[in-house]
């Protein structure tokens, strides 16, 4: 399962992406007008860290609004996925967009049929939202699970599922025993991945046991092994 960081900022995306686990990002226009600044400079920004899919949303409502502004942004970078919410007009831009080349990330997907039809509309991604489902007492995850299990059904659509609106690291886990190709999350989210008591209590008495050991510079024995060794 790929992982996307859904942010806007800049710092956050340069130090995730420095763990070498990061493989794109995604962003929305709630998440640019908390950064603030120039949305497209900020696109630009992101394009420049991740050598991976970047999605920037739309933010017209009609068709014709949402292909122009989709063709704009995906010359701002190769890496630029072009995003659109799951209405009619929303559709109507994801089949054009695709038909010249540009993939095109369909959002705010609430249910199987949404999926579907954006994947014949000839959307690169989907993007079904699991935490606002689990917001108001629906299975999320579930959703995805019903996602997966369609698009299996009919390999030659080619959409990749991604999971949206992680909340925590069981909903990641989840969604990858689901099946999903794609999970976004936010950095703190990421944080959460890496951090366990019982990581950090057996690293603390490597390290304590550590001290015990004689001349236990491993730099300083390696450099004398190898000396030794070439004498």
């Amino acid at each position: 399962m790929k992982f996307f960081l859904d942010t806007a900022n800049i710092d956050e995306i340069r130090e995730a992406y420095s763990w070498g686990v990061i493989d794109g990002v995604t962003t929305n226009p709630s998440l640019v007008a908390r950064e603030g600044g120039d949305f497209v400079e900020r696109v630009h920004q992101i394009c420049e860290i991740v050598e991976g899919p970047v999605s920037a949303e739309t933010v017209s409502q009609d068709a014709q609004g949402m292909i122009k502004e989709g063709r704009l942004l995906a010359k701002v970078s190769d890496h630029v996925v072009v995003k659109v919410p799951l209405t009619v007009e929303g559709l109507k831009a994801t089949r054009a967009l695709s038909d010249e080349g540009i993939d095109v990330n369909v959002t705010l997907c609430f249910q199987p049929m949404q999926a579907l039809i954006a994947a014949k509309a000839g959307a690169a991604y989907i993007s079904p939202f699991l935490g606002r489902l689990d917001d108001i007492s629906t299975d999320g995850v579930h959703l995805i699970e019903q996602i997966v299990q369609i698009y299996d059904n009919y390999p030659e659509l080619g959409t990749e599922v991604l999971a949206a609106s992680i909340r925590h690291p069981m909903h990641l886990t989840q969604v990858a025993l689901a099946g999903a190709d794609v999970s976004t999350f936010p950095f703190k989210v990421l944080r959460q991945l890496v951090n366990h008591p019982l990581t950090n209590s057996g690293n603390a008495r490597f390290l304590k046991d550590w001290e015990t050991v004689p001349d236990n510079d491993i730099a300083g024995q390696v450099q004398r092994w190898l000396k030794a060794r070439d004498n």
